[in-house]
């Protein structure tokens, strides 16, 4: 059964929470600095030193994970739209 667009507003989550978002584009200069700028354009207290970087196996590609202080659904949604957009980015989970 479809859900219903009151189903799809209401979010599991509680806020405001902590909220991991991991990042993956090619290995690149300013690949991370590209990242923290969108990040802070939504949550702008987001502190770039608390980023996570792991390189892939080959050190093609680079994961960032940010933990954002998220304070609505609306917020996240805005995030994770920027960054799938963004040329840098290959996903975002």
């Amino acid at each position: 059964m479809p859900a219903t667009p009151n189903q799809l507003a209401e979010s599991p989550l509680s806020f405001p929470t902590s909220f991991p978002i991991k990042v993956m584009g090619r290995t690149r200069d300013g690949f991370a600095q590209a990242i923290v700028g969108v990040v802070q354009k939504h949550a702008p207290d987001f502190d770039a030193a608390t980023i996570e970087m792991r390189a892939s196996g080959a050190g093609n590609y680079l994961s960032l994970t940010c933990t954002v202080h998220a304070t609505s659904r609306e917020q996240l949604d805005n995030l994770y739209r920027d960054l799938t957009s963004h040329p840098m980015v290959t996903m975002v989970l």
